[in-house]
C-alpha cells in the first residue's frame, strides 16, 4: 500500500522553494564518482531564466533533498526552478488542473492518479523517443514504460509518466548472527526459501514473524505478500489484468497466489504465536522477534522502510540484513520486483519542461540524491559507488537485477478494494476463511462499484 499507516489530511501544507538559489551540494568536477559529463551535457540547453514550476508530494527533509537535485538543473541550464510541495498533493493537483493553473511538472506518488489525469486530457505526451530511452536504460525497462503509459480522453495510449525515485518491497529481513549460529544460508529460490522454512521448524525454531495489525488499515501487509506471490506464480500480463479486474479476483490464478501466502501464514508451526496471532500482531512490532534471544523467528517479509521499527541501536547490515524475496526456479518468471515510486509528468508544456525530462534521464539527476539518502533508481547508467550506505546500495542492486517491476497492486485498485475489502479479506483469510471465499467477497466489492 502507498501509505504504511493511515493519516488524516487536514489543510494542505504548501511549501515552495527556489532551486536556483541553492548552493550545489557537490561541486561539479571534484568527486570523480559522479557523472559530471552528463552535467556538462545539460549546459547545451540554455533557458536563460525561463521559469519552470514543479509540484510534488515532498515536504520537510524530502523537499530539501529534491531541491538539492533541482539545483543542478538550474545551474546547468539557467532555468528559474520553483518547487512546491504539499501533503495533500492528490487533492490539490486535481483542483489546479481543473482550474487551468497547472504547474509545468507534476510529480504523482502513484500512477493510478496520473492515469486518471491523462484520461481527462491534462497530461502531455512525452513521446515514443522517451519511451524507447526508458526501455533501453532502466532495468526491466519495458515494465517502466508500461507503468507510464496511459489512455487519453479518446482511449488512445501514449507515454505520459517518467519514473524517478523508487521504493522496493520484495525483501526478506533476517539476523546474520542467527543464521550463522544455526548454519543457515540465504535462499536463492522460492523452493529453497520453503525448504529453509521447513528446516527451521525441524530444528525446533519458528521461521516467520508476520503481523497484519495496523489500526484501521489492518490487513495491508498481507496485500504485499499476495502481490509478491502473484509475480512469482503468474505472468506480468496476468498481474496487470488482475489489477484492472480484467482478471477477476476469484480467478484460480489469484486464488493460488493467496494460498501461496497462506502456505507461510496459516501454518501454526511457521509463524510466531501461530496463525491465530497473525492478524492481531501489529506490523510495527512483528519484526522484533528477529532480535530476541533466543530468536523468536528467523525471517520477516517487509519493504525497505521496516528498519525504522527495529529495536533502538540496531545496525542494518550487521545486526539485521535482507535478501531478495526469491522467485521459483521452476516457473521461469525471471526476477520480479514489487515496489512503488513517483512519476513525473508534464502538465503545462514548455521548452523548460521538455528540458527537465531530459535532465531526469541524466545520471547526475540520480546520483546527487543517491549520494545523500532515501533514493533508489533502476537507471542502469548510474555509478552505484556514490551510495554512502552499503545497505541502500544492496537494495538498489535488487532493482537493477530485476527482470520485471510492478507497482503495488492495492494502490492501483479502487479504494473500496485496494484499501478496503482486500485488507479485510486478508484478515478473514488468516482467520480461517478459504482463499476461494475471500476472493469471491473481494470480487463482490469490485462488482458493486462498476
Amino acid at each position: 500500500m502507498k501509505k504504511m499507516f493511515l493519516m488524516t489530511v487536514a489543510a494542505a501544507a504548501l511549501v515552495a522553494g527556489t532551486a536556483a538559489a541553492q548552493e550545489l551540494k557537490f561541486a561539479p568536477g571534484e568527486d570523480a564518482k559522479f557523472n559530471w559529463a552528463s552535467f556538462e551535457e545539460l549546459k547545451k540547453t540554455q533557458l536563460d531564466g525561463e521559469q519552470i514550476t514543479i509540484f510534488g508530494p515532498w515536504l520537510g527533509p524530502d523537499q530539501q533533498l529534491v531541491e538539492s537535485v533541482l539545483a543542478y538543473f538550474a545551474a546547468a541550464t539557467g532555468a528559474d526552478v520553483r518547487y512546491t510541495g504539499s501533503d495533500s498533493f492528490e487533492q490539490q493537483i486535481a483542483v489546479d488542473l481543473e482550474a487551468g493553473s497547472a504547474p509545468n511538472i507534476a510529480i504523482f506518488p502513484q500512477p493510478g492518479l496520473a492515469s486518471d489525469m491523462a484520461k481527462r486530457g491534462f497530461l502531455t505526451d512525452l513521446g515514443a523517443e522517451n519511451a524507447t530511452w526508458l526501455k533501453d536504460n532502466y532495468a526491466a525497462g519495458q515494465s517502466w514504460v508500461d507503468l507510464g503509459t496511459y489512455a487519453d480522453k479518446d482511449g488512445n495510449k501514449a507515454f505520459y509518466g517518467f519514473p524517478y525515485k523508487t521504493d522496493v518491497k520484495s525483501l526478506v529481513w533476517y539476523s546474520p548472527e542467527n543464521f550463522e549460529d544455526a548454519g543457515y544460508e540465504v535462499p536463492q529460490t522460492m523452493e529453497e526459501l520453503k525448504a529453509l522454512t521447513e528446516k527451521i521448524v525441524a530444528d525446533g525454531g519458528t521461521p516467520w514473524c508476520i503481523g497484519l495489525g495496523s489500526g484501521a488499515a489492518t490487513g495491508w501487509p498481507a496485500t504485499d505478500w499476495v502481490e509478491d506471490m502473484m509475480l512469482r506464480t503468474a505472468s506480468p500480463a496476468d498481474y496487470d489484468k488482475w489489477v484492472s479486474n480484467e482478471m477477476k479476483f476469484d480467478d484460480p490464478i489469484v486464488v493460488n497466489a493467496i494460498n501461496e501466502f497462506g502456505w507461510f501464514a496459516k501454518n501454526d508451526k511457521f509463524v510466531v504465536g501461530g496463525a491465530g496471532a497473525v492478524a492481531s500482531t501489529d506490523f510495527r512490532d512483528s519484526p522484533k522477534g528477529l532480535f530476541a534471544s533466543p530468536p523468536q523467528c528467523y525471517l520477516h517479509h517487509q519493504a525497505s522502510f521496516i528498519p525504522s521499527f527495529f529495536p533502538e541501536g540496531t545496525s542494518v547490515g550487521e545486526d539485521a540484513d535482507f535478501f531478495y524475496f526469491p522467485a521459483y526456479a521452476e516457473k521461469d518468471l525471471g526476477s520480479p520486483v514489487l515496489g512503488a515510486g513517483t512519476t513525473f509528468t508534464i502538465t503545462k508544456d514548455s521548452k523548460a519542461a521538455r528540458a527537465f525530462i531530459e535532465f531526469l534521464k541524466s545520471p547526475i539527476a540520480h546520483e546527487v540524491w543517491m549520494a545523500q539518502k532515501g533514493f533508489l533508481t533502476p537507471h542502469k547508467g548510474v555509478n552505484t559507488e556514490v551510495f554512502t550506505d552499503p545497505t541502500v546500495r544492496k537494495m538498489n542492486d535488487v532493482l537493477l537485477q530485476a527482470t520485471t517491476f510492478r507497482f503495488d497492486a492495492s494502490d492501483l485498485m479502487p479504494g473500496a478494494v485496494g484499501a478496503g475489502s482486500f485488507w479485510t479479506g486478508m484478515v478473514d483469510f488468516v482467520g480461517g476463511k478459504s482463499a476461494e471465499d475471500v476472493a469471491k467477497s473481494i470480487q463482490a466489492t469490485w462488482d458493486g462499484i462498476k
